[in-house]
């Protein structure tokens, strides 16, 4: 089934402005999802849009809450990212240890959930 230019420009700008997916354009109109695709890249460059930033549609607009770092000193904020990065190499051997001293507990992973 062809659409008009009209047409394929309505389709992408309902995708561009995130009115309806690509996938459930290609459904709704009985194309592919990389028609769908060209006609809201077709949209974007008729338009002069710039294109869109698929993390940001992902990750919505939560923005994590970084208050609690603006506070700290230098030192604190390497202490901070040295305790990231032993956290990081530490879940990559297959084991997290949280508390200290004497509250500590280490939980080992199996295999079946590593990576």
């Amino acid at each position: 089934m062809g659409y008009t230019r009209e047409e394929r420009l309505n389709i992408g700008r309902q995708i561009y402005n995130n009115e309806i997916s690509r996938g459930d354009a290609a459904i709704k109109y009985k194309i592919s999802e990389g028609t769908a695709r060209d006609y809201m890249r077709l949209y974007r460059d008729v338009n002069g849009l710039p294109p869109k930033n698929r993390m940001k549609i992902r990750m919505g607009s939560s923005q994590p809450d970084l208050s609690e770092y603006e506070s700290m000193t230098k030192d604190e904020l390497i202490k901070e990212l040295v305790k990231s990065r032993i956290s990081e190499a530490r879940l990559k051997k297959g084991y997290e240890v949280k508390g200290a001293g004497a509250h500590r507990t280490v939980t080992i992973f199996d295999n079946w959930n590593m990576k």
